[in-house]
């Protein structure tokens, strides 16, 4: 009988490990945006000369977050109660086109998924017309990315959140101008984000010690071992636990989140958003608008590539 009982709290105590792991759905009421506004920044850390306009992109072809839509509205929220960025949100590729861009500021990318047989979100979403054969497909697709990079080098900004280095994952091109392109990813775990360099101005909101989070550890491959980027934050590869198999990274450490000028225009990838609790912190809502005002064009900081 002591046995089980032994084996019974040992089993409860894994299951609520477990749990904590992966924190479970939260509904996108009242009650969480309520909250998420009382977190917010009263406003902007960066001086800014007038609202700049900021498109929300989630359209999403493969594996769904449900995270999603609470992104959306966290994104919202710190931009009306900062007063810096009027949000337009939209799941139409059509967004993509030159003209249309060319009205915004910035782009977020919303955990923008693409599926995993050709890791292209336009060739998914114009493969949908089967009337159009697959040179056709691929050329459209091909200029709706050539228009993302070609805004940004001529001075719009772009911010990537979680999955949203997945829409165009095995362009090289594209990689080159985010900074890399995603890999894998381990188990969820708590692991500790840490900051590398706490004075640099867009890690300011952050806690100089970095912070404990619940997420999925992304690893990279493509041109983020170009080091072609200024990072922000980290975590060790020791503290990693469930690494790929015969690529396990026992030292060194791999980026939480960076920055990168291209051309006249810069570029941002921020990979912890997979759970909506992680925007019930003020230090995180703060570091995502001080991003926003990044790829806006706000703000001037140090994007010196580490890998030059």
């Amino acid at each position: 009988m002591k046995k089980i009982i032994i084996y019974g709290i040992v089993f409860l105590a894994s299951v609520n490990i477990a749990l904590a792991q992966n924190p479970q759905e939260i509904p996108l009421d009242q009650a969480w945006k309520d909250k998420i506004s009382e977190l917010a920044p009263e406003k902007a850390n960066f001086p800014f000369k007038k609202k700049k306009k900021v498109l929300v992109f989630s359209l999403h072809t493969g594996f769904w977050h449900w995270v999603n839509p609470h992104t959306q509205a966290m994104i919202q929220i710190i931009s009306d109660k900062s007063g810096a960025f009027d949000v337009t949100t939209s799941t139409d590729i059509a967004m993509m086109e030159k003209d249309k861009l060319k009205e915004f500021d910035a782009v977020i990318f919303n955990n923008t998924n693409s599926k995993p047989q050709y890791r292209n979100l336009f060739v998914d979403k114009i493969s949908e017309n089967t009337s159009l054969d697959s040179v056709t497909v691929w050329a459209q697709a091909n200029k709706l990315e050539q228009n993302i990079i070609q805004y940004v080098k001529k001075g719009g900004g772009i911010l990537l959140f979680h999955g949203g280095d997945t829409m165009l994952n095995n362009s090289m091109e594209f990689s080159k101008l985010t900074g890399g392109s995603f890999d894998y990813h381990t188990k969820q775990q708590a692991f500790q984000v840490r900051i590398e360099d706490p004075t640099h101005p867009l890690t300011k909101s952050l806690p100089a010690e970095g912070y404990n989070h619940v997420d999925e550890p992304y690893f990279y491959k493509n041109a983020y071992d170009e080091l072609d980027f200024h990072p922000l934050t980290y975590f060790n590869n020791a503290e990693i636990e469930g690494q790929r198999k015969g690529q396990e990274k026992t030292s060194g450490k791999t980026y939480v989140s960076w920055i990168r000028k291209d051309g006249k225009g810069r570029a941002m990838y921020i990979s912890t958003s997979h759970n909506a609790q992680s925007f019930e912190n003020a230090n995180i809502l703060a570091y995502f608008l001080d991003a926003m005002q990044y790829v806006a064009g706000d703000v001037k900081v140090d994007e010196t590539p580490i890998g030059k």
